[in-house]
């Protein structure tokens, strides 16, 4: 497996409210674990640190080769689940930052198998040889209004309410978390990212980059366009390549 990595706070924020963390098995197994925070500037910070580590940790501690795929599911929303409950308690805790949250994408990639676990806004591609195509639905405002026929995709992309989640760890109490499978086939690219980098480009562009050009560069390119397209908000990408 072969991993690129970037995160940027993009042209026009202060800070970097994103965060991710990724990584390899011994057995060729890749994982990674990609969040958007919000709630203030300490706030969408903390929550999404919190959440990378703490599901970061969970992943490396109890990830085994022998797992079903029920197992790898139970263990990326367990995962997912108790970082929730770290954040709210968190944010219960302390008046300065109640109101944090953070989307969350985490993966787990075998050779002929993908694992996605996801609440929130941030999103999963997978690029092949021929398309990109997204394997996560956004918990949001606009898509809801896209799945009810009342807005169309391209509508979406400017709706004023865009940035509107509905689901977020650290919000509620309860979470719920979608859970894909994705078979694999040949050298497909997993491709997760905040919506700072699928605000920017369209995936006909990222699927492009990813195409054109050696794994290595392509979170440090898909960023640099980000930016050269307003770069609104933190790109956060993370590529892994079979």
């Amino acid at each position: 497996m072969k991993i690129s990595a970037r995160t940027d706070v993009g042209i026009v924020r202060s800070n970097n409210q994103d965060s991710y963390a990724a990584g390899e098995f011994q057995n060729g197994v890749a994982w990674a674990v990609v969040c958007d925070g919000m709630g203030g500037n300490a706030g969408g910070n903390i929550a999404s640190s919190t959440a990378v580590k703490s599901i970061s940790e969970r992943i490396t501690s109890a990830y085994r080769e022998t797992m079903t795929s029920s197992s790898i599911k139970n263990l990326l929303v367990t995962a997912i689940t108790n970082a929730n409950f770290e954040i709210y308690d968190m944010a219960a805790d302390n008046l300065d930052l109640l109101g944090m949250g953070t989307t969350v994408v985490a993966a787990i990639m075998t050779k002929n198998t993908l694992y996605i676990a996801h609440a929130g806004d941030s999103r999963a591609y997978l690029v092949t040889k021929e398309e990109i195509r997204q394997l996560t639905r956004d918990h949001s405002v606009v898509q809801d209004l896209v799945d009810r026929g009342e807005i169309t995709p391209e509508q979406a992309r400017t709706h004023p309410r865009k940035n509107l989640i509905t689901r977020a760890l650290g919000v509620d109490e309860s979470l719920k978390v979608d859970f894909t499978v994705e078979d694999l086939k040949g050298d497909e690219t997993l491709l997760i990212c905040t919506d700072g980098l699928s605000n920017m480009i369209e995936p006909l562009d990222i699927y492009r980059v990813v195409a054109d050009n050696p794994h290595e560069k392509i979170a440090e390119i898909l960023v640099n366009q980000a930016n050269e397209n307003g770069g609104e908000d933190n790109i956060t990408v993370v590529a892994i390549t079979k």
